[in-house]
């Protein structure tokens, strides 16, 4: 296990600056002897990439607290390197830890085109909406090369069966026509997830995404070509980011977002140490605030796992940040409405069928 980097030594365009012991391991490693710290490690940490040979790609989606009961990620682990992500956790099953690992060790799933293909053309399959990004950005960086993303865009066109996106890079506009072509049959919704309007904050909160001015002309650009989009202000961290609200959505209105909507940090698992340790490095003097204020919202712990509470928080400052945003959602004229998807236009195709245009 790498141990927290000291104050003065920072990996640059990282969120996670160790990797805390991954609970289903038995054995770690120790630095025993730090003077020996050119043998142990290297001052970058560098991504690399790993295939997945797996067999399926949709995950069904088992929480009431999300609206799509499928989710595909044709990516595990993420480059974008949220301090902050739930996603983390779910890197230890790999065999990595939830700190450095997570977002420079990439777990690439090549078949998931080939296996959602399959999964759609199976009678079992009843037409439904599936979530890009349910668990990892589906554009991060590494999209830009792979394409896997845009290639299963085109087999959700292909079939015609619903599709959500949520993402924070701007690499979601190279497939415009592709979004075009699925939100005129009402098979699509995409947000954009926007933390805050602070860049010096973006930069230590989620060093590889792309800037917040990148994500407001995502909004524009989507609304412009009539692609339904919204904004999701999450996660809310209380004493960094919640006086933010207002003009998230404030400009997200202003640039064409049609709906809006926001979740409470949570930090489950590994994330407890490792946010701990990121605002000791980044924010000592607010610290123990923002600690404090994380577990007033739930119910004196850094994490509540109960469906109905965990993306909302409760108590006093959870019922503000409720209040406000149901004030702001109704002062930028946001609607109160879910996005509904076309079901109804679903074709099975034979696994093997191939596009036409």
């Amino acid at each position: 296990m790498m141990t927290p980097a000291s104050n003065n030594k920072f990996f640059r365009g990282r969120g996670a600056q160790f990797n805390p012991h991954n609970r289903f391991q038995k054995h770690e490693y120790l630095k025993e002897f730090p003077e020996g710290i050119d043998l142990w490690e290297k001052d970058e940490v560098k991504t690399e990439y790993f295939e997945d040979y797996g067999r399926s790609i949709a995950n069904k989606v088992s929480s009431p607290d999300i609206p799509i009961a499928y989710s595909v990620n044709p990516y595990q682990g993420c480059e974008h390197g949220c301090i902050y992500c739930y996603a983390r956790n779910s890197h230890e099953y790999w065999g990595v830890s939830a700190g450095t690992d997570f977002e420079s060790k990439i777990v690439i799933k090549k078949r998931a085109p080939e296996l959602l293909r399959q999964l759609f053309s199976s009678k079992k399959w009843k037409a439904q909406p599936i979530s890009l990004s349910g668990n990892t950005d589906c554009y991060q960086p590494a999209e830009r090369k792979l394409q896997l993303t845009r290639e299963l865009l085109k087999v959700c066109l292909d079939y015609q069966n619903p599709v959500g996106i949520i993402t924070k890079n701007k690499l979601i506009l190279r497939d415009l026509d592709l979004l075009q072509e699925l939100a005129s049959n009402n098979l699509l919704c995409v947000y954009t997830s926007i933390t805050s309007v602070d860049e010096k904050l973006r930069r230590k909160l989620e060093p590889r995404t792309s800037t917040y001015k990148d994500r407001f002309e995502i909004i524009e650009s989507l609304s412009k070509h009539n692609i339904p989009v919204g904004v999701m202000n999450a996660p809310i961290i209380p004493g960094l980011n919640d006086i933010h609200m207002y003009e998230v959505l404030r400009q997200a209105g202003l640039h064409g977002a049609r709906y809006a909507g926001y979740t409470m940090v949570r930090l489950n698992g590994a994330l407890g140490v490792l946010f701990a340790d990121w605002l000791d490095k980044f924010f000592p003097d607010r610290k123990d605030k923002v600690l404090n204020l994380i577990r007033d919202a739930h119910g004196g712990q850094l994490n509540d796992s109960r469906f109905g509470k965990r993306m909302k928080g409760e108590g006093n400052l959870a019922e503000i940040i409720s209040q406000q945003f149901k004030r702001y959602r109704k002062q930028f004229g946001f609607e109160t409405n879910s996005f509904e998807y076309n079901t109804k236009d679903f074709k099975r195709l034979q696994a093997g069928q191939l596009r036409l245009f």
